[in-house]
């Protein structure tokens, strides 16, 4: 495989720090996701995948199996929109993995009209939010008795233009596909910051990131004039393997190991939106979430 280009790093280093690990990542059958799957496969970690298609996991596996033929890659299948699915995906992987290095959350999905899971909740605030949460609460024992490891939440620059209201957070009256991802990757970037602030001490970081606006199937289900849009937008795209690198970057270099909290775009950090640093309003968000996923506090 090539190297992956970024700046001031060791190559070779990353690649014998990366030798054993195990990744836990979520989206990664396609897009961003397959890029930095394989890529730590080639590095020389072991890749457990959590997707919903058969079809486009088994592809996954076995392009990883190409990548890292002596490695035992595998996969896990639930729907990242339902918590029940969420939480025995979440206790399957727990009991089959002795230990998680890096857990990878990386679900962007957006809905063109409402929707509401079986479990009564809103599409895309489930798929997009509610999925990192849940994953990472069933995950947490693993990744504290596993550290130093460490846990990467993919948002998006969309978060600037996210706003919370509480009254009405998942959209229940005036729901726009676009607001509602906005605000979606805004409770990834809040839900890093009190994640990390729990984490502090145990040796286990968490960081989120911008990947930049990447040509994947992204919007393609979204329905209407949105995907048409979207679409149109991807015309000046950049690829999938130039938007994993911060994901491969964050996940496998020693210059972020001990880096905590922070959001990060092109491999740096840099400054989330000012609701994104409010400690009040992330607290209210975790407390919210919670009870939303019926996760006792």
């Amino acid at each position: 495989m090539a190297p992956i280009r970024i700046p001031n790093n060791d190559t070779v280093h990353w690649h014998a720090a990366m030798q054993g690990k195990v990744i836990v990542i979520t989206g990664g059958t396609s897009g961003i996701g397959q890029v930095a799957a394989e890529k730590l496969a080639g590095m020389g970690a072991r890749i457990v995948l959590v997707a919903r298609s058969q079809s486009r996991g088994e592809a996954a596996l076995s392009r990883l199996r190409d990548v890292a033929p002596s490695v035992k890659h595998s996969i896990h299948y639930g729907d990242l929109s339902r918590l029940s699915e969420l939480t025995r995906v979440a206790k399957d992987i727990a009991a089959a993995e002795p230990r998680i290095d890096v857990l990878i959350n990386n679900a962007g999905a957006m809905f063109g009209q409402r929707q509401v899971t079986k479990d009564g909740l809103e599409l895309t605030f489930a798929t997009n939010h509610l999925s990192y949460f849940v994953l990472t609460h069933g995950l947490s024992e693993r990744l504290i008795t596993s550290a130093p490891s460490r846990v990467i939440n993919t948002s998006s620059h969309a978060h600037y233009r996210g706003t919370i209201d509480f009254d009405n957070l998942q959209y229940e009256h005036d729901y726009k596909s676009f607001p509602a991802y906005c605000r979606s990757k805004l409770c990834n970037v809040l839900f890093t910051r009190v994640l990390a602030r729990r984490l502090a001490g145990t040796g286990v970081t968490a960081n989120s990131l911008h990947p930049g606006f990447v040509k994947t199937r992204f919007g393609d289900e979204s329905g209407g004039s949105m995907a048409r849009v979207i679409g149109l937008m991807k015309i000046f795209a950049i690829s999938p393997e130039k938007g994993a690198e911060t994901i491969i970057y964050l996940a496998s270099s020693n210059e972020v190991a001990t880096t905590s909290g922070l959001y990060f775009y092109k491999c740096k950090p840099v400054e989330p939106s000012k609701l994104a640093q409010d400690s009040a309003v992330a607290e209210r968000l975790w407390r919210e979430t919670a009870k939303l996923a019926g996760i006792q506090e």
